[in-house]
């Protein structure tokens, strides 16, 4: 799956026909949101089928600004805190988050500067969350 960043202006509308284009081609929106600063509309979709949702928003007339990977990290949103330790783990790895938003079933979708690394600090963190979690279980018996 992949992050469309795609330019929308800021009017009544202009959302539901960047909708019905991309229902048209069968594309299903995963996540995402939309965003206006100063007039300026950017929305951010998690998509599957990029190249049907690139040739749809085309012949809409609307502008995909840029296509880029996503990481879903594994966080246990039950547990406090899990969303900022595994931010500032990002932090401390030099990563920028970029854009943050969930997906349909709640998952925690970022884009960020370098993918490869968020890969990396994201493995790691399961690891450790796998650990943790196996203590956690042993100690209950």
């Amino acid at each position: 799956m992949k992050n469309l960043a795609i330019a929308l202006v800021d009017r009544p509308g202009t959302l539901a026909e960047m909708a019905d284009a991309l229902d048209r081609a069968g594309v299903r929106i995963e996540g995402g949101g939309v965003f206006v600063v100063d007039g300026c509309g950017v929305g951010h979709f998690l998509v599957k089928d990029v190249s049907s949702a690139r040739r749809a928003l085309l012949a809409a007339n609307i502008q995909v600004l840029s296509e880029r990977d996503v990481l879903i990290p594994r966080l246990n949103q039950s547990v406090g805190g899990q969303s900022s330790h595994f931010m500032r783990r990002m932090a401390d790895a030099g990563i920028n988050i970029e854009v943050l938003y969930t997906d349909r079933h709640g998952q925690v979708v970022i884009v960020v500067d370098d993918i490869e690394a968020s890969i990396a600090v994201s493995r790691a963190w399961d690891i450790e969350q796998d650990m943790l979690w196996s203590l956690f279980n042993d100690g209950l018996h």
